[in-house]
């Protein structure tokens, strides 16, 4: 029986005009890391007090409109190159944001590329009638250097299945860095992961709290013994457990500012080439109490991991490291309440199959379940899912997606146990959802990839990117797509034994 997905005539595409700032450093983009910054500063220095001015004015005209506070970036690029100019010298302040304004670009977030979106219930539902729900939608944005952070959009659901998106605002805002309250089992996890068991981090286990700061990590840090801190192994624990430290923080916006209008940018070691493909899901805990999570791709350059999104309300993000033998890879994708009093997560330690994993404090994963290997015409290089489970009467439905041929991307679907998500109960012979002739051509080609969809009434909201170029929207009945399946059938004692023994 077909599924039969309906894809809506809504289209979001890659907005260059949604820009940031960002600071910039003359020569520091060459190879060689050669800064200019003293150069540029005497340049500036040199020009008179009329001209200065004459030159801040013109460039706060063009800017001011397109972020919130230009001349606030410019006090802050200032100070973080003031150090080049000599403590005695005075300067006004139209010098002062001048010489930042030159140590300013604009970035535009979404300049390359727009994807992989995931959806979840709007924390606020004020307003809405019976058969409508506000919705929130992740997105990646990609931009120069193909540097991708998590945008948003928001819109709503019905009534009669209709989707709107609203528009969103043309000024976007990065988040403010706070420190972050860290989890010593964390530093511990991240550090026999690294295989470093010295002196170092035994000193941090006796002395660090269960939960800390940095101002007490950098006291016990203080504390280390002269002879321990002259060991060679010893400053690479330090420089480990600093980087683990500032690949933990908050994100926080600003009250007045719209969540499509937040932009969360890489900020910490593990994020600087990238925060990619967050799977969002609203989590309902044993009490009741609810909070969204999301699990990202985390790219330094050369390394991928999983890292974990935290957040009550759109505006305050807790970002944390996971670790574990199965914290590894990309596609990860938390179940939306805990399975048998663990958290439970897929996903592709192998990098090409599906398993499941669970965790008792939702940052350390060890061991699977495999669910999915590859094994259809479809899906012969890789399988993976588009997003966390979604809870049925039947199952745990599942979006999963699946790589052929020429690379295309396809979706399909399966139904995991309720209580034993590790046994699949049915899958879908065959793709749910094929790029479409006019959704093949864009920054990667023949691509449709989901990271989560939204379940409202019987109808089940798919988002999608479509080959990296634009974002549409589909929906297929719920009831019609679990008819749909296929009974899963698992081999016999007999039949494993066999397998095993070859």
């Amino acid at each position: 029986m077909n599924a039969g997905v309906t894809r809506t005539s809504l289209r979001l595409r890659a907005d260059p005009r949604r820009v940031i700032t960002k600071l910039f450093v003359p020569g520091e983009e060459r190879p060689e890391h050669e800064s200019r910054s003293a150069a540029v500063i005497r340049r500036v220095m040199a020009l008179d007090e009329e001209t200065a001015c004459t030159v801040l004015d013109r460039t706060i005209r063009m800017f001011d409109g397109r972020h919130r506070n230009v001349r606030g970036t410019f006090a802050d690029h200032f100070a973080s190159v003031s150090h080049r100019l000599s403590p005695d010298v005075e300067l006004s302040e139209s010098r002062r944001l001048l010489i930042g304004a030159y140590f300013t670009h604009e970035y535009s977030v979404e300049g390359a590329a727009l994807c992989n979106p995931s959806m979840v219930t709007h924390p606020d539902q004020s307003g809405m009638a019976p058969e409508q729900l506000r919705f929130v939608l992740s997105v990646r944005g990609i931009g120069e250097g193909h540097l991708s952070s998590i945008g948003f959009r928001t819109g709503v659901i019905g009534p009669g299945g209709a989707i709107t998106v609203d528009t969103p605002p043309n000024v976007v805002a990065t988040g403010l860095h706070r420190e972050a309250v860290h989890e010593k089992s964390l530093f511990q996890g991240k550090l026999a992961e690294f295989g470093h068991d010295d002196e170092v981090s035994a000193v941090l286990n006796r002395w660090l709290p269960a939960r800390f700061t940095d101002a007490e990590l950098d006291l016990v840090l203080a504390g280390l013994h002269p002879s321990l801190v002259a060991r060679q192994e010893a400053h690479r624990t330090v420089e480990l457990v600093r980087r683990i430290a500032a690949c933990n923080y908050t994100s926080e916006f600003p009250d007045d500012t719209a969540i499509s209008g937040r932009v969360l940018w890489p900020t910490g070691p593990s994020e600087r080439q990238g925060m990619e493909d967050a799977r969002f899901v609203r989590f309902t805990d044993d009490d009741g109490e609810q909070t969204y999570y999301a699990t990202y791709t985390a790219f330094d350059g050369v390394d991928v991991a999983p890292q974990l999104l935290q957040t009550d309300d759109f505006r305050t993000f807790n970002v944390t490291q996971t670790t574990g033998s199965a914290a590894r890879n990309k596609g990860m994708a938390l179940f939306p309440r805990k399975i048998g009093g663990q958290f439970a997560a897929l996903t592709r330690g192998d990098g090409e199959s599906s398993a499941v994993v669970t965790s008792g404090d939702i940052r350390t994963w060890n061991g699977g379940h495999p669910v999915e290997v590859p094994g259809r015409d479809w899906n012969l290089v890789q399988v993976g899912n588009c997003g966390s489970p979604i809870e049925t009467p039947e199952g745990w439905l599942v979006l999963t997606h699946g790589v052929g041929p020429v690379r295309v991307y396809s979706m399909g679907a399966m139904l995991l146990d309720l209580d034993h998500p590790e046994r699949v109960l049915a899958t879908l012979p065959e793709p749910l959802l094929l790029p479409a002739a006019t959704e093949r051509d864009g920054y990667v080609p023949n691509v449709v990839y989901s990271c989560g969809a939204l379940l409202h009434g019987d109808t089940l909201v798919i988002p999608y990117g479509a080959s990296d170029a634009s974002i549409g929207l589909a929906s297929t009945s719920l009831r019609g797509l679990i008819t749909a399946l296929t009974p899963h059938r698992h081999p016999t004692a007999a039949e494993q034994h066999s397998t095993k023994d070859k």
